[in-house]
């Protein structure tokens, strides 16, 4: 519905792209914050905003950057606003500042972490390069360390509230983004009603156990492709989805699984959470939830980006019937699980 404000968790529905943005437009913005670089760029993964790795002149290297290379985030326009970003980079700051392994923005000569491109009015940080690759599942030294890492980032994230940032609810995750994918008729007429009505009954179900609990700042998307180890070490990357939720969000996302051997990984990665910070268990029964509410949001994400024609080669079967065919029988057994915990 044009003019309809939208508090989704991915921006509004049109949103400038990034066609504007070319190397030399990347490398100038780069250069007038007083970086000289080489010219030398690499584009890394990334489908919501345009990450580049960059050569540094090495006298004219930033303080605080390891090497001779940083990393230029160029944020998606329309999706967060200055205020919401500037709370990522104080999150970040302040885990940071407790010797937390986050990879926080490079701050320029008048402390400014978030900087405008006047050229294309694009906002863009600077980040020091780290090396690492994510693991492909976690031992129980991996999952221990893990686990004491995340209470940490918790017991920091409780310290300070992010007032423009999104907090995770059946509303902003579910609710507001059933109703955009239904007025845009993204849903085929064979699924649209079954699909709205499992996830309105999911949200229904569910609402009540939010207000339950106790909402702080967190990672938001903590799976383990955002965590890397390498040589410095074990670090957390990627807030871009930082949200204000349960702190159960980044414990599931890290152990997905809900098989007898997840659910052993899972426990052994509270144990470790423990040790450092009390955790709610009662919080668990979000687990499902949430993983409904996910599968909602990354729909209506896809929907929302399908003119970039970076989304149409990674996704190329959204859209289809057998596409929201599966996605609503993934749905209907999420709402079957968090019926039994309702019901219980």
């Amino acid at each position: 519905m044009p003019g309809r404000q939208d508090t989704s968790a991915f921006g509004a529905q049109q949103t400038r792209f990034f066609y504007e943005l070319t190397p030399e437009r990347m490398l100038d913005a780069v250069e007038a914050h007083g970086l000289r670089l080489t010219g030398r760029a690499m584009a890394l993964n990334s489908m919501e905003n345009r990450v580049y790795q960059l050569e540094i002149e090495l006298e004219d290297n930033r303080q605080g950057s390891p090497t001779s290379f940083c990393v230029a985030k160029f944020y998606r326009p329309g999706r967060w606003s200055r205020e919401q970003l500037l709370e990522e980079h104080t999150f970040l700051a302040d885990l940071a500042n407790e010797e937390i392994p986050v990879v926080p923005p490079l701050a320029d000569g008048d402390g400014e972490t978030l900087h405008l491109d006047e050229s294309t009015g694009i906002m863009f940080a600077l980040f020091p390069r780290v090396g690492g690759r994510s693991p492909d599942e976690l031992d129980d030294s991996q999952l221990a360390q893990l686990g004491r890492l995340l209470a940490r980032l918790h017991n920091v994230g409780a310290t300070r509230r992010a007032e423009h940032r999104l907090h995770i609810t059946p509303r902003s995750y579910g609710l507001n983004n059933l109703e955009w994918l239904v007025d845009n008729d993204e849903l085929p007429t064979g699924v649209c009603d079954n699909y709205r009505s499992t996830v309105e009954t999911i949200c229904e179900l569910s609402e009540p156990w939010f207000e339950e609990v106790t909402v702080q700042r967190i990672h938001g998307d903590c799976h383990l492709a955002n965590v890397l180890w390498g040589g410095q070490g074990l670090f957390l990357v990627d807030f871009d989805d930082m949200l204000v939720g349960p702190p159960v969000q980044d414990l599931w996302l890290l152990v997905p699984g809900r098989d007898d051997y997840a659910r052993g990984q899972r426990e052994r990665l509270l144990e470790a959470y423990e040790e450092m910070r009390d955790f709610d268990r009662g919080s668990l029964r979000l687990v499902e939830v949430l993983r409904a509410l996910r599968i909602v949001h990354f729909s209506a994400w896809i929907a929302r980006r399908w003119e970039d024609p970076a989304f149409q080669k990674v996704f190329p079967d959204f859209g289809s019937d057998r596409y929201w065919f599966e996605e609503l029988g993934i749905l209907q057994e999420q709402l079957s699980l968090v019926r039994e915990q309702a019901w219980g």
